[in-house]
């Protein structure tokens, strides 16, 4: 049978309790001693500051980078703000501005209307806005938001910018369609302005799309006095156009193949790409043994 074996306690060790008390009572005695016998300055100053030192360093350069980082923040905050400010004030500037490039786009082009009802006194003209198009990059044919309550007819003529823009094809109550002179099926009746020489002026998409002009065709022009350049106008002749109207300026002429007639390109006055007001010329021509349009 085994035998336990214990160790025994050395009877002079002191337990841990009692030693903790011994060495709490001896820095109390130490710390008085250094206050009453003036020790500071000794080497319990250096034991202090190789101990506590470096201590509070760390302590003042944590509460340096709390400091700082409270400061940031209040600084960012701050910012952020301002940054909102700005925003709404950009925002609010850049509302009043496109509100007043649109103030003064509506003038212009009312300024360009009055200017073209003063170009035409001898007739009465209602202003009305393009509200509606065919597809495809021009005007050729269009709604406007003026009507048979405004007095629209079928066969008024339409104007804009400088001249011809087209005629009424149909009305309703508060709307009217316009066929453009650009439109493939428009022919119109017209003149050269310095010599009075009769000519044709017709609609072709393709070439508006390619060159941006309309074809004019069955020029007489005996004397050789019509060049490029001239101004063409709608003719005296014509059954539904007022006469005098600007139409454009030749850009190319030439014979055509029988050598008594000339054919060749125009170049409208009127921006058939961006139509967006026109004037309605309230009158209508007595068709009476004239001309087709």
């Amino acid at each position: 049978m085994r035998r336990r074996t214990f160790k025994r306690k050395s009877k002079n060790a002191l337990p841990p309790r009692y030693l903790l008390l011994i060495v709490t009572i001896s820095c109390i005695v130490v710390m008085l001693l250094s206050f009453t016998l003036n020790l500071s300055g000794g080497p319990l100053k250096v034991a202090a500051g190789y101990v506590f030192t470096p201590m509070q360093q760390g302590i003042n350069r944590i509460g340096s980078l709390l400091s700082d980082s409270i400061g940031n923040l209040e600084t960012l905050q701050e910012v952020q703000a301002e940054n909102e400010l700005l925003k709404r004030q950009v925002s609010e500037l850049t509302e009043q501005l496109n509100g007043i490039q649109l103030e003064q786009y509506d003038v212009e082009n009312y300024r360009k209307l009055l200017s073209l009802d003063e170009k035409y006194p001898d007739y009465e003209k209602v202003a009305a806005h393009v509200i509606g198009k065919d597809t495809g990059n021009w005007f050729s044919t269009f709604l406007i938001d003026k009507g048979a309550n405004d007095g629209i007819e079928v066969d008024m003529n339409v104007i804009a910018d400088e001249g011809l823009v087209g005629i009424v094809t149909s009305v309703g109550a508060n709307y009217a369609k316009v066929r453009a002179i650009v439109d493939d099926i428009s022919q119109v009746s017209a003149m050269v302005l310095s010599t009075s020489d009769l000519c044709i002026v017709n609609g072709d998409l393709i070439l508006m799309n390619a060159e941006q002009k309309l074809s004019l065709t069955k020029l007489k022009d005996d004397d050789d006095e019509v060049h490029v350049g001239d101004a063409i106008v709608t003719s005296t002749v014509s059954s539904k156009y007022v006469p005098g109207i600007m139409i454009g300026y030749i850009s190319s002429l030439d014979y055509d193949s029988n050598n008594l007639t000339k054919s060749g390109t125009i170049t409208p006055v009127v921006d058939f790409e961006h139509l967006q007001e026109v004037l309605v010329i309230k009158f209508l021509k007595d068709t009476t043994g004239l001309e087709a349009e």
